[in-house]
């Protein structure tokens, strides 16, 4: 963590979001501190992207604020909250395919809060391309990256927007061991530039490894929260993965 880790740079507070007679979210709530990497867990259906959406405006809460930088944004459309310096990746993967990867990048650097003109995107667009492995690739279209490189795309268009906060939705899904420790040195070095950090994912000893903090939601409610250690062993969080041995067992061994 780093020395400004106590300023909270995102606070939820009681969002609640259904859909029809779902409840997808219940009343959660949290304060993200600057700096920090905050781990977001659950079973699939746990309401972890809806919440993501509430947050960046794809959604608006039927209960709640999302107060971001001292501002509150709740119900802000998606591309008036990334002015705010808040961006974040998809689940599934958005490039876009009829363009290059540099142009790609491009694009995001020219929407993020600080409205580089087009030369300047570029420069950026390069920087950001070096700094997640794909400078080789810049003239390639996107559409012929593999899943590995279009995770890194998906990323660095994210970061091309040069972010206070970063929300990755299991940028880790699909990769190979080598690819996932090759990532989450990335999401590190990020966070050592000063961004601050919300992770979704399913790779439950890479969230653990890399997160200061983690949260557990379960149909929709927060059911826990604190260290990594503490988390993997809470009861509840281990009996909301018993459905999935699999995962059931991934948190047992987390620590």
């Amino acid at each position: 963590m780093t020395g400004q880790a106590q300023t909270p740079i995102l606070q939820i507070q009681a969002v609640s979001k259904h859909f029809g007679g779902l409840q997808a979210l219940s009343n959660v709530t949290f304060d993200l501190p600057e700096g920090q990497i905050l781990g977001l867990i659950g079973p699939n259906g746990a309401g972890k992207t809806t919440l993501f959406n509430c947050i960046n405006g794809i959604y608006p809460p039927e209960q709640g604020h999302v107060i971001f930088r001292g501002r509150d944004i709740t119900g802000w459309k998606p591309y008036r909250v990334a002015r705010t310096g808040l961006a974040r990746t998809h689940q599934i993967v958005q490039p876009l395919n009829e363009l290059t990867v540099l142009q790609n990048v491009i694009a995001g650097a020219s929407f993020g809060h600080e409205h580089h003109p087009l030369s300047q995107a570029r420069e950026i667009a390069d920087q950001v391309l070096t700094f997640v492995g794909l400078a080789e690739r810049r003239d390639a279209l996107a559409a012929k990256l593999n899943v590995a490189q279009k995770k890194r795309l998906e990323l660095a268009r994210a970061l091309a927007a040069r972010p206070y906060l970063l929300l990755l939705d299991e940028v880790l899904a699909g990769l190979n061991p080598t690819e996932i420790a090759e990532m989450v040195d990335v999401v590190r070095a990020i966070r050592d530039q000063g961004v601050t950090i919300l992770i979704i994912e399913h790779v439950m000893h890479a969230l653990m490894n890399v997160s200061d903090r983690v949260i557990v939601l379960d149909y929709g409610e927060q059911i826990a929260e604190g260290s990594p250690d503490e988390v993997a062993n809470d009861p509840k969080v281990i009996e909301a993965y018993l459905g999935d041995p699999k995962l059931a067992q991934q948190m047992m061994l987390a620590e």
